[in-house]
């Protein structure tokens, strides 16, 4: 099943998305999600940004529970494209009480307490619950992730939206990123090993933990072409194959999801 695509606009969005998501309108698309008629447990989106996004927190499922939401947000990132000087915000330059969280949010100062790291096209970052992050301008990538809209903004450099500063400081990880979270995905590997999904990169027919066959799969197309069951997708697109389809990607990169661990 190829699932659908749609352009959601952003005010940190772009006009110049790549050509595969027609435009014509010429609106600031932060954000393709692609979608299905279902409640699907997993999400997969293409992210385009312009300027830094705001510095934001996930809940974890107990977390996400009792505020009376199905489920956490755990995610992870794939850089598609990125413009020189780009930046992504991970975790904390240092550890920090609540009471100094709550007011570097309050003051602006979180911006210099967050860490923001250089970025390149072909890293990758996982981004459990609780990580404190923001995504830099000049980036294009993908996101997978728990299908849960649940995000806690902490700080959004004046913008006029809601700020949800006790639930986010009381999520949070005041803490730096781990280190072993990020990775260069230059080769076939098991990029996340559950609980909430696992994450494969898969390269000209070669894909670790036999392609996470015996389950149903998101199937992402970085580069080239891939086929299950005589329906194909390439980059800008998304099949949701069931367990035991075979998949033929003989010349692509791709990403390869399923609920669960492998």
């Amino acid at each position: 099943m190829k699932l659908r695509t749609e352009l959601v606009e952003k005010p940190w969005g772009r006009i110049d998305i790549p050509a595969m998501f027609p435009n014509p309108d010429g609106r600031k698309i932060g954000e393709v999600w692609f979608t299905s008629e279902a409640d699907e447990p997993l999400l997969l989106k293409w992210l385009f940004t312009s300027e830094r996004l705001s510095v934001q927190v996930h809940p974890n499922d107990a977390q996400a529970q009792t505020r009376v939401l199905p489920r956490g947000k755990t995610e992870c990132w794939y850089i598609v494209d990125a413009e020189p000087g780009a930046t992504l915000g991970l975790g904390l330059v240092r550890e920090v009480g609540e009471d100094e969280l709550r007011t570097a949010a309050l003051d602006g100062s979180i911006e210099e307490l967050l860490d923001w790291r250089p970025v390149e096209a072909g890293e990758f970052f996982f981004v459990p619950p609780g990580t404190i992050h923001a995504i830099g301008g000049g980036l294009t990538l993908i996101e997978f992730q728990q299908n849960a809209d649940v995000t806690y903004r902490l700080y959004d450099y004046g913008r006029p939206r809601e700020l949800h500063l006790e639930d986010g400081v009381a999520v949070a990880r005041r803490e730096p990123y781990p280190p072993e979270l990020a990775t260069v995905a230059d080769a076939p590997s098991i990029l996340v090993d559950g609980p909430e999904f696992t994450l494969v990169h898969a390269v000209n027919g070669i894909a670790p933990a036999d392609a996470l066959a015996a389950h149903r799969r998101w199937v992402i197309p970085v580069e080239g072409t891939v086929t299950s069951d005589a329906e194909s997708a390439g980059p800008g697109e998304c099949l949701i194959i069931e367990p035991g389809a075979q998949l033929d990607f003989a010349d692509a990169s791709i990403l390869i999801g399923a609920k669960g661990s492998a």
